[in-house]
């Protein structure tokens, strides 16, 4: 699908976002064929019909400025130092507001004497005209920003933020308040300023993410072994890469040779080092503690699990929160219905014989403390705050909408293998059939669960090369999901799987039957190895519990879970040897992987929400069926993390109670602000109706709104 991508300039608030898409919706066909990134100042149109410069011209006469995101990343790089005046216009805007207002006064002051600099000339009296020139100019400076999305919002007779400040500020000046104009101008554009840092700090809390990689790799030159260094772009796959101690690994590999502990903490969010050795797999970014290490590139530079953790965070808040969406609908209708009061306030008393100019300045105080700022600004910086945060704590979260998800959950299902257990189960015994030897039986399973990353396969394929058996090539690998795979041999098919398989194959004999009952009655996973003829024999693997499994369960109820539930694929003995002790609700075995869709389908319906925790392919579609898909990051597949709304980047499922407090925790800032926000302007409302409030005190109220909820929200950035 064609895209067109733009960074927009002077888009920072939900309410920029809102009227961006009223201006472009009609050119590209539809408000849904557009997707912002607030963040990081992008816009996304899909298959636009449009062109590059009606879209560029659209976005011109909003006051905002839309550059093409290649444009925009070359002059970057070519120009990665802006003049500072340039790269804090906003801030420079600001400053120079304020320090006219600020001369302006104590020049006044010193003239007049402060009681007039405050209130004003009397009755017939004015402004001395080089003061109401500094005001003026404190007017420009603050409102440079704000004038051409206020006249955009004006033509359009569509009511914002701008226009209400805009609007606040001249009404001041016509009264002849000009102090409090020039303040109005000064205190938005500073409220905008806070909003802008705010929205950058998040920014650079993702980007600090990326800034883990090192930009260059050592590696040896496959041609004549020499050691050399390039950028991390520029290494192919398979190379091999060295790291010494201290030092950051560069990119996603597999340790050929040396052993050593890795911090992981950058993609995992575990903070004590991990013991690797020859075989292991190394992520980029984390840092290699003490010993040198010689590791295959698996992964290239844009595609390492650091990279797609990056990718998938910024792109994240694309994916909004019904928080998000609530305050954007509320705006569409607030904001207008204030101007709507404010024009009241201002024509009706006077109708009945009030003063005009006392209900003219008290619909000015409704316009100041009607801004919407505070309410619009609150609730997408909490939002990437938590986005962020949760990223370096190892939980990879992939929009607004799965941050608030978990606080309202009340069911769990959990996997077994690899979710519930350690994923690292071990061969139990052997069981060769039909003149097999063991050494067959090992060396077939061994070539075919190689192409595999379920924990089972990967267990055959550990015990083979602890017993000296490398395993072999095969031909037209095919994968049976949920119950095995096929493959050819040295020239012959063979297949592999469990008990269902050899059901289903129609080839279980009354021996190889008893075998398996005997081992499934113990407890043990049994795989099935055979050909078109016979099965060859059995394989009996046992997993155990992780340890504190049974705490975090019982953190989860505490939390508020009402049902956790255990679905596996492995046989009931197996299910119930695991699951013993760990206070489950509810034990799910022998399901397939459309079953387990229904299963968690089934959670849904009866507790309103319901999380899937997995980390398989046979995962996938039971991950797409909950409310929330959570996918065991590390160590499960490509189609898991893909599917799954959020990833636990470690194999720690203390992850999860943790996910659940931080969501309740995000919403829960989230509702203090935005209550706070609306509870202040009601508040105002009524003063302003009893005639108590000033321009002064709206000021102040709005500005210490927009500094107390976004300080609210950047609390989710401590750790």
């Amino acid at each position: 699908m064609k895209q067109q991508t733009y960074k927009i300039a002077g888009m920072d608030c939900a309410e920029e976002v809102a009227v961006l898409k009223r201006a472009l919706g009609p050119i590209v066909g539809g408000e849904d064929r557009l997707g912002f990134d607030l963040i990081n100042g992008k816009l996304v149109v899909e298959d636009a019909g449009a062109s590059a410069d009606s879209i560029q011209k659209a976005v011109a006469q909003t006051g905002m400025r839309a550059v093409p995101w290649e444009e925009h990343v070359r002059r970057t790089a070519e120009n990665p130092a802006a003049p500072w005046w340039r790269r804090d216009a906003r801030a420079v805007a600001c400053i120079t507001s304020g320090a006219a207002v600020a001369v302006a006064f104590l020049a006044h002051a010193a003239l007049r004497g402060v009681h007039e600099a405050v209130a004003g000339p009397g009755e017939g009296a004015s402004h001395p005209a080089a003061i109401i020139a500094l005001y003026v100019a404190a007017m420009i400076a603050g409102a440079w920003f704000v004038l051409p999305k206020a006249w955009y919002a004006a033509r359009h007779a569509r009511p914002d933020m701008n226009l209400l400040m805009v609007v606040a500020m001249f009404g001041a000046a016509a009264l002849g308040d000009w102090f409090e104009a020039g303040s109005v101008a000064f205190l938005f554009a500073l409220a905008l300023l806070l909003e802008s840092w705010s929205v950058g700090r998040a920014r650079r809390a993702i980007r600090a993410l990326m800034d883990l990689s090192p930009q260059t790799a050592r590696f040896r030159c496959p041609h004549d072994g020499c050691i050399e260094e390039k950028p991390v772009g520029e290494i192919a796959l398979g190379v091999t890469c060295l790291v010494r101690p201290g030092e950051r690994i560069p990119l996603d590999g597999t340790i050929l040779s040396g052993a050593t502990a890795v911090n992981e903490a950058p993609i995992t969010g575990e903070s004590l080092p991990v013991e690797k050795t020859a075989g292991d797999t190394v992520f980029a970014g984390t840092i290699n503690e003490t010993g040198a290490i010689e590791f295959r590139v698996t992964k290239a530079a844009e595609d390492t699990t650091l990279a797609r953790i990056v990718r998938m965070v910024e792109q994240a808040h694309a994916r909004r929160a019904p928080s998000e969406q609530w305050v954007e609908k509320f705006a569409r209708v607030y904001t207008p219905a204030m101007m709507v009061l404010a024009l009241a306030v201002a024509a009706f008393p006077p109708m009945f014989g009030g003063d005009w100019l006392h209900w003219f300045y008290q619909a000015l105080v409704i316009l100041v403390i009607a801004c919407p700022c505070a309410l619009v600004i609150s609730t997408p910086v909490s939002i990437v705050a938590g986005l962020a945060t949760a990223a370096r704590h190892g939980v990879l979260i992939k929009g607004g909408a799965f941050l608030e998800a978990p606080a309202r959950l009340r069911a769990i299902a959990l996997d077994k293998t690899g979710t519930i257990t350690s994923g690292r189960p071990e061969v139990r015994r052997l069981v060769p059939l039909n003149g097999h030897t063991e050494s067959e039986l090992l060396e077939r399973a061994a070539a075919l669960e190689a192409h595999s990353n379920h924990p089972l396969a990967q267990a055959v394929v550990r015990h083979a090369r602890e017993r000296g058996i490398a395993p072999g090539p095969v031909e037209d690998y095919r994968e049976l999901q949920g119950r095995g795979a096929e493959a050819n041999y040295r020239g012959k098919p063979f297949w592999i799987g469990s008990h269902r398989l050899l059901h289903e194959r129609g080839i279980e004999t009354p021996e190889c039957h008893e075998h398996t009952v005997a081992l499934e009655a113990e407890g043990n996973s049994v795989i099935a190895i055979g050909n078109a003829d016979h099965v060859c024999g059995l394989i009996s693997i046992a997993d155990e519990a992780r340890p504190g499994v049974a705490k975090i369960i019982a953190d989860l109820h505490a939390a508020g879970i009402k049902h956790v539930a255990m679905i596996t694929g492995d046989n009931k003995a197996t299910a119930e040897r695991v699951s013993r002790g760990l206070g489950l609700d509810e034990i799910l075995a022998e399901v397939l992987p459309q079953d387990k869709a229904a299963a968690v389908q089934r959670l849904v319906k009866k507790f309103g929400t319901a999380a899937m925790v997995g980390d398989g392919i046979n995962d996938a579609p039971a991950l797409a069926a909950s409310t929330v898909g959570i996918a065991m990051g590390a160590a499960g597949s490509d189609v898991a993390i893909e599917t799954a709304d959020i990833a636990l980047m470690s194999d720690d499922l203390t992850r999860l109670p943790w996910l659940i407090g931080h969501s309740r925790r995000t919403l829960r800032i989230i509702q203090q602000n935005i209550a706070f926000a609306l509870g202040l302007k009601l508040l105002f409302i009524a003063l302003t109706f009893a005639g108590a409030a000033t321009l002064w005190m709206a000021i102040a109220a709005d500005m210490g709104a927009s500094l107390i909820v976004i300080a609210n929200a950047l609390r989710l950035l401590r750790d």
